[in-house]
């Protein structure tokens, strides 16, 4: 049986992605489709198949760069593939819970906000963010990874994680 975004897989392969980051993206997918269908059982709508696709496809700019850069190369590689918008934005906005034009602007990368908008592109965000490689961590293994940030970075991961946490919830009647 099919996982939600597996026949985005391929893309993946073509593109020239290693066999690590493709297990990262299924994994990636895996959280993310929990974290998706959490929120919807608590009552509120997401888009689990474009949660999938963005999930899969979030990392397809390392094919070309590991740096920060990936997140723009991997728009530009799913837009030359007709890839639908909504599944570029994800692949763009990913990295950590978003980086601000002024943030980029640091790492070399053009000085635009690319922060997670759109339900999906926070779920896909957050659940990279619980991902090391292969490996999901733990909650206390997030905080402890999120030490290496200042305080206003910090304060963005935990405001998405908190924000996706709460929406898992039942709503109180």
């Amino acid at each position: 049986m099919n996982s939600p975004g597996d026949e985005y897989l391929p893309f993946l392969t073509e593109a020239g992605c290693d066999p690590g980051v493709i297990e990262h993206c299924l994994v990636v997918r895996d959280v993310a489709v929990r974290i998706a269908s959490d929120i919807v059982n608590a009552g509120t709508d997401v888009d689990i198949r474009l949660v999938a696709a963005g999930a899969i496809l979030h990392d397809i700019g390392r094919s070309k760069s590991h740096g920060m850069a990936h997140a723009d190369e991997g728009g530009v590689i799913c837009r030359s593939l007709g890839i639908d918008e909504r599944v570029c934005l994800i692949v763009q906005r990913h990295i950590g819970a978003g980086l601000k034009a002024d943030e980029r602007a640091k790492f070399g990368l053009h000085p635009v906000d690319r922060v997670p908008e759109t339900l999906e592109e926070k779920i896909v965000a957050h659940a990279d963010n619980m991902v090391r490689g292969s490996r999901i961590l733990s909650k206390e293994e997030f905080a402890t990874s999120l030490e290496k940030f200042d305080e206003l970075v910090r304060s963005r991961f935990l405001m998405l994680a908190g924000e996706l946490e709460r929406l898992t919830q039942p709503a109180n009647c």
